[in-house]
C-alpha cells in the first residue's frame, strides 16, 4: 500500500509544479461550457420553466459538472500511455516490479486526476457562477455526496479505461475500442441527463457506465435526494468491483499471452 501511495504522491507532486498547463487545457472545456450556456438560454423561454423535471439553472449546473468530471480524466492521454506501453515492450520491465501494473496505473493517473479536479472545480464555480448567477441548492450532505461519488466516479473510469487499454495485448491498437466508450460518455453522459432521454432507453443508460462515472455526481449536485445518493453509490459499488475484477482478467489473460509469445 506505502508503495502505490509513493507513487500517487509523486504524480501529485509532479502535476502541481505545472498547474497553469492545467489550467490553460480546461479553456477548451470552458469554450464548450459557454456555448451550451447560452444555448440552454435560448431554448429555456422561462428560467423556471421545467425540461425533463429539470429548469435551466439545474440543466446548466448539470453540464458543468459532468464537464469537470470528464476533463478530470484526460483518458486519451492515459489510454495512449498503457497502449504504447504494450505495443512497444516496456510493459516487460513493469510486470517485474515489485508493484501490481494495475495499481501503478491507477495510483499513478489518480495522482493527476486529484489536481485536474480540484483547479478544474474551482474554475468551474466561478465561471459557472459569472454566467449564471446562482448555485443550486446545496448542503453539507448534498455536497458531500457529490464529492464521495465524484471520487468513485474518477476511480471507475479510470479502470474502465486501463481496462480497454489493456486489449492492445490482443489486437495492434485499442485507441479505436477507447474513441467509442469516450464518444459514448461524452456525447450521451455529458450533454444531456438521464430524463431527457426517451423512457425506453432511460433503463440501458441506468446500467451503463454513463449512471456511474458522469450522471450520478452530477444529478446528486443539482437535485440531491437521500434515495438517490444510495441508489448511485450501490451502482457505483457493483461498477467499481466488476470493473477492477475485468481489469485484472484482461490483464492476467494479455500477460499470460506476452508470456507464451516471448515478449
Amino acid at each position: 500500500m506505502k508503495k502505490y501511495l509513493y507513487i500517487f504522491k509523486s504524480e501529485l507532486m509532479t502535476n502541481l509544479q505545472y498547474i497553469f498547463n492545467i489550467v490553460m487545457g480546461f479553456i477548451g472545456i470552458l469554450v464548450m461550457l459557454f456555448i451550451f450556456v447560452n444555448l440552454w438560454k435560448y431554448i429555456y423561454s422561462d428560467p423556471n420553466e421545467l425540461i425533463s423535471g429539470y429548469s435551466m439553472n439545474q440543466m446548466i449546473w448539470y453540464i458543468f459538472i459532468t464537464e469537470v468530471l470528464w476533463g478530470t480524466i484526460s483518458g486519451r492521454k492515459y489510454s495512449k500511455k498503457i497502449c504504447n506501453d504494450v505495443k512497444s515492450g516496456n510493459i516487460a520491465y513493469n510486470i517485474n516490479k515489485p508493484y501490481s501494473y494495475i495499481g501503478y496505473c491507477l495510483s499513478s493517473q489518480l495522482g493527476d486526476a486529484i489536481v485536474r479536479f480540484v483547479m478544474y472545480i474551482i474554475i468551474s464555480m466561478v465561471a459557472g457562477f459569472l454566467l449564471i448567477g446562482s448555485f443550486p441548492k446545496l448542503t453539507i450532505i448534498s455536497v458531500l455526496a457529490v464529492i464521495i461519488t465524484s471520487l468513485l466516479a474518477t476511480v471507475i473510469s479510470t479502470l474502465l479505461i486501463t481496462a480497454i487499454a489493456f486489449f492492445s495485448f490482443f489486437i495492434e491498437d485499442a485507441s479505436p475500442l477507447y474513441w467509442i466508450y469516450s464518444k459514448m460518455i461524452l456525447v450521451i453522459g455529458t450533454i444531456f441527463p438521464l430524463e431527457v432521454f426517451p423512457l425506453a432507453i432511460q433503463p440501458i443508460i441506468k446500467y451503463s457506465p454513463i449512471y456511474v462515472v458522469s450522471y450520478g455526481p452530477a444529478k446528486l449536485f443539482v437535485d440531491y435526494s437521500n434515495s438517490a445518493f444510495i441508489s448511485i453509490i450501490i451502482a457505483q459499488l457493483l461498477y467499481l468491483i466488476g470493473s477492477y475484477l475485468i481489469c485484472l482478467l484482461i490483464y492476467k489473460k494479455g500477460v499470460r499471452k506476452l508470456n507464451v509469445n516471448g515478449g
